[in-house]
């Protein structure tokens, strides 16, 4: 990985290059690209919020509706609230699952897919002052800045995609534009961070005891 020129970065960063899909965005109508282990984050995450952080929250409902007038009952309030949050991630994961299109970046490739940019690729370029930057395309539910994967949907996915070494891209961006040299195209593994529970999650706080002094009973997401 190439080390980045912290500025440029930022300037990237804030010019939105990671176009994300709206969490009640009608996404089946449209394949959902995606690498297995990103298929398998969503999946995990589908997992968790079903069978586990939903029956716990479910659980403090009922536990805090009984405790005298819902109107002025926090813990009530604060828990159908943070229900309803997880139908929303619940349907929208559904939704992109059952629109995802598994690609394996470390397929064999033949003739012109194994050179220029598709989807899975991993491309080195730089910048016209010369600063060079390596990133992954992937799927939009797989973006992590911290990784340099960038979304295939994003201003500079686009302007990368279907480019090959040597080429010349130009990044469409509000402010204007940009001349990028493409250095390298390669595929190769793309490594996604997986689903990990949240420290804060209702479902790993069931089992303690809770408090039942009218304090505001805190779950998952906030």
């Amino acid at each position: 990985m190439h080390r980045l020129d912290s500025s440029w970065k930022d300037y990237e960063m804030r010019k939105g290059f990671t176009r994300r899909p709206q969490p009640d965005a009608p996404t089946t109508h449209v394949k959902n690209y995606i690498t297995r282990s990103g298929l398998e984050r969503l999946k995990d995450e589908h997992r968790f919020l079903l069978t586990r952080e939903r029956p716990a929250v479910v659980e403090v409902v009922a536990w805090a509706a009984g405790n005298g007038d819902r109107s002025e009952n926090a813990d009530y309030q604060y828990g159908k609230r943070r229900l309803r949050q997880i139908d929303g991630r619940i349907r929208f994961l559904t939704k992109r699952i059952e629109a995802a299109e598994v690609v394996d970046p470390e397929a064999p490739r033949a003739g012109r897919a194994a050179t220029r940019a598709f989807f899975g690729a991993t491309v080195r370029y730089a910048n016209a002052a010369g600063v060079s930057r390596v990133v992954s395309i992937v799927g939009t539910d797989e973006v992590d800045l911290d990784r340099n994967h960038i979304s295939w949907v994003s201003p500079l996915g686009r302007a990368l995609m279907k480019s090959a070494a040597g080429d010349s891209v130009v990044l469409q961006l509000p402010g204007g534009t940009e001349n990028l040299t493409v250095l390298e195209v390669c595929y190769e593994r793309i490594s996604v961070e997986p689903f990990r529970e949240p420290p804060g999650s209702e479902a790993s706080a069931k089992g303690k005891t809770r408090g039942r002094t009218g304090g505001v009973h805190r779950v998952a997401g906030t």
